[in-house]
């Protein structure tokens, strides 16, 4: 049986055995010596996502170590609130920083933790924000109809665990409840282009 180490865009654990581009952490350990989960889905405000594969370092899953959590791409984990790893994706990591703090010298880690730990939380729940459709920029995850979608372009993409599946066109001037934290979508609309899972580039609608 898999573990529930993939996070839905909701910041959820769930279980699938469909594997995602990128992992991740929540600053620590979240399951007991049983690999079962315990109360806590964070143990600290440093939420990252980082490349499966880093310097030929080996892990075993949910062992002694800190937690690892698997997304389908970098929409889907910006969505649920973590921003990239400055070890392993420094580039990535810098580029974030430098759009997030809207100026010259970069926010630092600390900052953007700070930041995103109010935005993607409403207590333990997640917090969503209204937003007009018209000001979002592509790589936002909006709840619509009961389903979660990624905006890319003029469409709707219908987000699963396996991928993006039905597209529906981009509606206009309707407010909605975005699950990306606002701090994200800025990044977003400054530029920053996410890892997207290969199932969003098929034929458009």
């Amino acid at each position: 049986m898999p573990l529930p180490n993939r996070i839905t865009p909701f910041g959820d654990f769930i279980a699938t055995p469909a594997r995602g581009l990128l992992m991740g952490n929540r600053g620590g350990r979240l399951h007991d010596r049983e690999r079962q989960l315990g109360a806590r889905r964070w143990a600290s405000k440093q939420w990252i996502c980082c490349r499966l594969e880093f310097n030929d370092r080996q892990r075993n899953v949910w062992g002694e170590g800190y937690t690892e959590l698997f997304f389908l791409d970098e929409v889907t984990a910006f969505a649920a609130g973590h921003r990239p790893c400055f070890e392993c994706r420094r580039r990535d990591a810098v580029a974030f920083a430098t759009l997030f703090s809207g100026q010259a010298q970069r926010a630092s880690a600390a900052a953007m933790d700070r930041l995103l730990h109010t935005e993607r939380l409403a207590g333990a729940a997640k917090r969503v924000h209204r937003r007009p459709i018209d000001t979002l920029p592509d790589g936002a995850m909006i709840a619509h109809g009961g389903e979660v979608f990624a905006l890319r372009g003029k469409e709707l993409l219908h987000w699963t665990p396996t991928g993006y599946a039905e597209r529906q066109p981009r509606p206009h001037a309707i407010d909605v409840d975005v699950l990306t934290p606002p701090g994200i979508f800025v990044v977003l609309a400054a530029g920053y282009v996410p890892l997207w899972h290969p199932s969003a580039a098929a034929a458009s609608f």
